[in-house]
């Protein structure tokens, strides 16, 4: 189902912050449909497999240390252009420049610690959703 599913993943901080039921109230109330969900923590190791497309960015070490720093909420979620729809719910990855109202705005703190990850296109989509989820734990 490409293009009707999407990754969001509610970062280490937002976590510690308390901040899992307004997001996923949040996604709920924008008409996404939850199709599978963890509360996990990753490893460096996974965290180093997960974001391996930016291994050679300037940001990777801290990036990969922040997201394995504490447990995350990961789920797939579906909507008919799921991806576009959801970056545009959770606003640009820089909370000081997202929309009133955004995920990022309302719950993120910096450019790293900007609340939630979300698929960039349909084809991360498909990756991240199978990184995290079997088909036997999609529903």
């Amino acid at each position: 189902m490409i293009g009707n599913k999407t990754l969001t993943i509610i970062k280490p901080m937002a976590v510690k912050k308390g901040f899992i039921g307004p997001i996923l109230t949040k996604i709920s109330e924008a008409g996404f449909r939850i199709s599978a969900m963890k509360y996990l923590q990753l490893t460096v190791e996974e965290a180093k497999m997960f974001y391996d497309e930016h291994r050679l960015k300037p940001f990777y070490d801290e990036l990969v240390a922040f997201m394995s720093s504490g447990p995350i909420v990961v789920a797939i979620i579906e909507k008919e252009n799921a991806v576009e729809e959801y970056r545009h719910l959770i606003g640009p990855t820089d909370p000081a420049k997202a929309p009133e109202g955004s995920i990022r705005r309302l719950y993120g703190t910096s450019l790293q610690q900007n609340g939630v990850h979300g698929s960039d296109s349909d084809i991360s989509a498909e990756r991240e959703c199978n990184f995290f989820f079997s088909a036997l734990e999609r529903y």
